[in-house]
């Protein structure tokens, strides 16, 4: 099994491919394949890095 999001650092801004809703968010850790990322519109979430692949977002984080 591959670690599809292993690039991911803390501070990035990403989205969820299968949950446009909750808007992007930025990665707080990733550890061994576990992503806590705090999404604008959900909030803390921790996923599986090994199950989703998240997408990089290139535009500034805005109120």
């Amino acid at each position: 099994m591959e670690d599809l999001n292993a690039f991911l650092e803390p501070g990035m801004l990403v989205r969820h491919p299968e949950h446009p809703e909750w808007g992007t968010g930025q990665v707080q850790s990733n550890i061994k394949g576990r992503i806590t990322v705090n999404f604008r519109e959900t909030g803390k979430v921790v996923l599986n890095g090994f199950v989703v692949s998240l997408l990089p977002v290139n535009e500034p984080l805005t109120d």
